[in-house]
């Protein structure tokens, strides 16, 4: 999946891409929109958490960062004489489990009060009164979506795409 960012002008012109998107068998949990506070999204697929923040990258840097260092202080303690190679692969597998779940947790909690680095240069735009469509698709289908929603609503800026997309959010 790649994530394609529209920035529109108004909520109606929001809702024809939403539809568009719809009728082009995009389904609608891989459709958000993001406003400024307090407008009237009305019908429209609001961006919730996992849209508005960093918590997937932030998680996956911890789970990395954290794995990391639990197996190094499993090596640490390998090494030393008491755990020596008894209980060594134990030790290793368990202080590097702990690491990852560690470093998963505190990135989760990073992330989620953490906006989205990707959304950040729309910022100025969304407050501006635009509205910022994400528009999950599949890989072999973004340069189909794009001349679709280029073709039947020319005033729509195509901000680009981003490479990969999590399969959970």
């Amino acid at each position: 999946m790649r994530r394609i960012y529209f920035l529109v002008p108004d909520v109606a012109i929001a809702k024809r891409i939403v539809d568009d998107l719809l009728l082009a068998r995009i389904d609608e949990r891989h459709l958000h929109v993001i406003a400024k506070r307090g407008t009237e999204l009305e019908d429209l697929p609001e961006a919730n958490m996992m849209q508005k923040s960093d918590f997937v990258p932030a998680v996956e840097r911890g789970l990395a960062l954290g794995g990391s260092a639990g197996a190094l202080a499993g090596l640490v303690a390998i090494a030393l004489p008491p755990a020596s190679t008894v209980i060594a692969g134990g030790i290793l597998l368990a202080s590097t489990l702990a690491g990852a779940g560690v470093g998963a947790w505190a990135g989760s909690m990073i992330g989620v009060s953490t906006s989205n680095s990707r959304i950040k240069q729309f910022e100025a735009a969304i407050e501006a009164g635009q509205l910022l469509v994400l528009a999950d698709v599949p890989t072999n289908r973004v340069e189909e979506i794009e001349a679709r929603i280029k073709a039947h609503l020319p005033e729509v800026e195509i901000e680009g795409t981003e490479p990969i997309i999590p399969a959970f959010p």
